[in-house]
């Protein structure tokens, strides 16, 4: 079962009571980690692209969806490059502003990891 998010706010995101202040990924076996925005950061000089080589870290064997919080206000998008990954791997992304995204990922099922941007 995915761990429930409970609330965002900019600039943070609370998940089962434990508030995050920093961009987060949900796992498929439910572990909360840190975003690696530095993968993205490298390239496009912003976290608000995501690159092709975060979105390989986001990747795992058993994933059918993803999760994209893009923000208060919906600034984060895929790289060309990060959607034709995810498109090679038969993986469904849905992208929205953070609070839209937080209720989808609330009603998910199976499969799906969740990317969270907490700022704009």
């Amino acid at each position: 079962m995915n761990p429930q998010i409970d609330s965002t706010n900019f600039g943070s995101i609370t998940i089962t009571g434990t508030k995050f202040q920093h961009d987060v990924i949900i796992r498929l076996d439910g572990k909360i980690e840190k975003r690696k925005k530095k993968l993205s950061k490298a390239i496009y000089g912003t976290s608000h692209i995501i690159s092709l080589d975060e979105a390989r870290h986001i990747y795992e064997d058993g994933m059918e969806q993803l999760v994209i919080g893009a923000g208060q206000f919906g600034r984060v998008k895929l790289s060309e490059e990060a959607e034709n990954f995810f498109r090679e791997k038969a993986i469904r992304v849905a992208i929205m502003p953070t609070p839209r995204a937080v209720e989808a990922w609330n009603s998910a099922k199976t499969g799906v990891i969740g990317l969270f941007h907490v700022t704009c």
